[in-house]
């Protein structure tokens, strides 16, 4: 009986409260990107940042781009110029997609000593977020000293 692993599904999406979104939402089952390394934190309630580790990329190399439920991070290397390499273990471009859940947006972007750490922050609309319903005093009113049926 084959094990099928859904951690890299929970690695990749941030937002989501419920598993059977991740299940349906997934293209791809049993290929893993490892490149480049990154990590998800938790930052506030509904506050989140993503790091990755891309030394070597200046930030003219790198490009975020948020769609609709989705983030992407692109290096595209500027510099291949005429270089012969008898091994070349630094990975070259790369390509990260993440899967986001409603109402969830970047917020900021930062490149430090090789780490880019991207924030993101779920608002709900209003409309949206739960509110706590009055039940009105369900005595009935007396008429002239008797009580109203």
């Amino acid at each position: 009986m084959r094990m099928v692993d859904f951690a890299p599904l929970s690695r990749s999406s941030i937002g989501f409260d419920r598993l059977f979104e991740l299940l349906e939402n997934a293209s791809t089952f049993g290929h893993t990107e490892t490149y480049p390394p990154y990590n998800i934190e938790k930052t506030g309630d509904d506050a989140y940042r993503i790091t990755l580790a891309v030394a070597g990329f200046s930030p003219e190399e790198l490009s975020i781009t948020s769609q609709p439920n989705e983030l992407i991070v692109d290096g595209k290397r500027t510099d291949t110029g005429n270089r012969q390499y008898l091994y070349r273990g630094i990975a070259g471009d790369f390509q990260r997609n993440f899967n986001l859940a409603d109402y969830v947006k970047v917020t900021d972007a930062n490149l430090n000593n090789g780490m880019l750490s991207i924030d993101l922050v779920r608002e709900l609309p209003e409309s949206m977020k739960p509110r706590r319903i009055q039940i009105p005093n369900s005595n009935h009113p007396q008429i002239e000293g008797k009580i109203a049926a």
